[in-house]
């Protein structure tokens, strides 16, 4: 089989979540199934990175002369010159990695649908909205496979989309970045972030506002003075109303937003963090859940159902839209030893060996 690996959307360090999956999953599946012929293509700065870090001893990597923020061209790759590429290489089949996808294609279609939540919430401008959703509902409908990434996110597709589930495969991410990188020294990192002295809550994601960082914001007033909060993530335009939030409520000098966040200060924030909160709105998967998990970071997370699913009985859980809630779980959570103990065995129920193979089982199907 010679599999096309759509990775249009890859801006390298931007795209969040979409990035750490192919960046888990294409190395996966070239090893799980070696018999395979994969080609990865993606944007020109995509392609650079990819390149650098090593996936050409496994896949094919091409480029299309198109990069993120060029909007035109990236429809143009996605919708025309992806099709052509694929016709005339032969593919087998097309994997579109995050959500968007060629809508028509005489090449069979798989698409990983992460989630919906730009159908239920403002998350991006309005152009890119309504084109997003467009693309994404006649695309699905024409999809020979779909894959999802949880059950609660496979429920939500299918009903606000009116797909039948058991057009899905549901494959569950492994376990995020791996603790790979040497820590920035515990002093440094600290003397960064202006930490010294101070308990750490870190949330790690993009600043949107299904994000919910606004929550965390809020319950900081019901938190003792000496906790403080990090958002890590790239800056977007809702960092000016969480900072604006965080003024009006006399708190802006317990809330650290160090923008993007190098691995190795990533990786020693993870081990000095009393607790994670994730306080999402909408989640396909949440891989920052488990990837605390994996480090034994105490989580305090949205009781929302694909939070449920992914986190067990592993973090506490609070209503996302009350503060004073979310501060009580952040408090039962920070130095809560039975969640330390518990988030490494759950982390180990993902994986993305059985990510590839449940990924595999979709192109089979797709092919019929």
């Amino acid at each position: 089989m010679h599999v096309g690996l759509n990775a249009i959307f890859l801006d390298p360090e931007r795209s969040g979540g979409p990035e750490t999956y192919l960046r888990g999953l294409v190395p996966a599946l070239a090893s799980e199934f070696p018999d395979t012929r994969f080609t990865l293509v993606t944007t020109r700065r995509g392609a650079a990175a990819l390149k650098r870090d090593g996936f050409t001893e496994f896949a094919e990597v091409l480029e299309l002369p198109t990069d993120e923020g060029q909007r035109v061209r990236r429809l143009l790759a996605e919708e025309v010159w992806l099709p052509r590429l694929a016709r005339r290489q032969r593919w087998d089949l097309i994997h579109s990695l995050a959500t968007m996808c060629p809508v028509r294609s005489k090449v069979p279609s798989v698409v990983t649908l992460h989630d919906v939540t730009f159908f239920l919430q403002d998350t991006l401008r309005s152009s890119t909205t309504i084109a997003l959703r467009e693309i994404v509902r006649r695309g699905s409908r024409h999809a020979a496979g779909l894959i999802t990434v949880s059950e609660a996110s496979r429920d939500e597709i299918c009903q606000v989309l009116h797909l039948d589930p058991a057009q899905f495969t549901v494959a569950h991410h492994g376990a995020g970045r791996l603790p790979s990188v040497e820590p920035t020294p515990k002093q440094d990192v600290r003397q960064k972030f202006d930490l010294s002295g101070k308990r750490v809550v870190l949330t790690v994601g993009a600043k949107r506002p299904h994000k919910n960082q606004m929550l965390l914001v809020r319950a900081l007033p019901d938190l003792d003075a000496d906790v403080v909060l990090v958002l890590a993530g790239m800056e977007e335009p809702y960092d000016q109303e969480l900072r604006a939030e965080a003024t009006r409520l006399g708190v802006a000098e317990r809330v650290r937003f160090p923008g993007y966040v190098p691995d190795p200060d990533l990786e020693a924030l993870w081990r000095q963090c009393e607790c994670m909160a994730f306080p999402t709105l909408g989640e396909g998967f949440g891989l920052p859940l488990v990837e605390a998990f994996q480090r034994g970071v105490p989580a305090a997370v949205s009781d929302i159902p694909v939070m449920r699913e992914v986190g067990g009985d592993a973090a506490i859980y609070f209503d996302p839209h009350d503060p004073r809630a979310a501060a009580r779980a952040i408090e039962e959570a920070m130095g809560n030893e039975r969640l330390r103990a518990a988030g490494p065995p759950r982390a180990a129920e993902f994986s993305w060996p059985e990510a590839a193979r449940k990924t595999y089982e979709a192109y089979e199907r797709a092919l019929g």
